[in-house]
């Protein structure tokens, strides 16, 4: 895919600002390499500071063009205070790449402790209904703006032994494509991706099999999400993209 131009803020031709949710992780800390490169500064988003820390140095990120969005998004509170965060250094957010991960299955529903569930909802449903009520408000008012998170192939074909994580993601999904509509015409657009399986190993190249042929690897999944970010994808919203045309 061609690299994507980072979109000029209106502020002096600022560089424009995305906010990264579980920034620690492989595919968060992919998305900051990957936008960084595209001109962006950086919110890197999650719990523990040291933690993004060492991924700012990881990746080199010069000390202008990033800052720590510290917070626990299962929260209002935690959310505010990350956005906040990132408001507060640059005066605004862009793009917002919700990539909070987080998994549980190999048990039948009947056998799940209730406990599993709520942990699935906090990670997937409720940290993106905290964290977009954050940022939206600043999106709409500028008139400008990208949401952008990843869901499962699951949502569309559940299996067994995944049920708490299907029914979040599920949540989680059909809770942003409702945003797409409601933000429609503000400038401001609402986007899922969805994947089967995130190769972090990519164990597709190395040890290809029937089970991994519809993997995505995270520099592949960024580079739809850049493309989303884009100027050039301001028509596409409240659209689930799924990758997975290798299975």
């Amino acid at each position: 895919m061609p690299r994507m131009t980072a979109r000029m803020t209106d502020t002096h031709d600022a560089p424009p600002v995305a906010l990264i949710t579980g920034a620690t992780g492989r595919l968060g800390r992919a998305a900051a390499a990957a936008f960084a490169s595209d001109g962006y500064r950086l919110g890197l988003g999650g719990t523990d500071l040291r933690r993004l820390e060492a991924v700012a140095a990881d990746l080199d990120l010069p000390a202008d063009r990033w800052t720590a969005a510290v917070g626990d998004l299962g929260l209002d509170d935690g959310a505010r205070a990350a956005v906040q965060a990132v408001e507060s250094r640059y005066g605004r957010i862009d793009v917002l790449l919700h990539l909070v991960g987080g998994w549980s299955g190999g048990a039948a529903i009947m056998d799940v402790d209730g406990a599993v569930l709520r942990e699935m909802l906090d990670q997937h449903v409720w940290s993106t209904f905290h964290v977009t009520r954050a940022v939206v408000p600043g999106m709409t008012e500028r008139r400008d703006g990208r949401i952008l998170a990843i869901t499962s192939t699951l949502t569309a074909s559940p299996v067994a032994r995944s049920g708490p994580y299907i029914a979040a993601k599920s949540a989680q999904e059909v809770l942003l494509r409702a945003l797409a509509r409601e933000v429609a015409a503000t400038g401001v657009t609402v986007n899922v991706v969805a994947v089967k399986a995130i190769d972090t190993e990519r164990e597709r190249e190395t040890a290809p099999s029937a089970k991994n042929a519809g993997w995505t690897t995270p520099d592949e999944i960024v580079d739809v999400l850049r493309y989303l970010a884009s100027a050039q994808a301001s028509a596409i919203n409240g659209q689930r993209i799924a990758l997975d045309g290798r299975s």
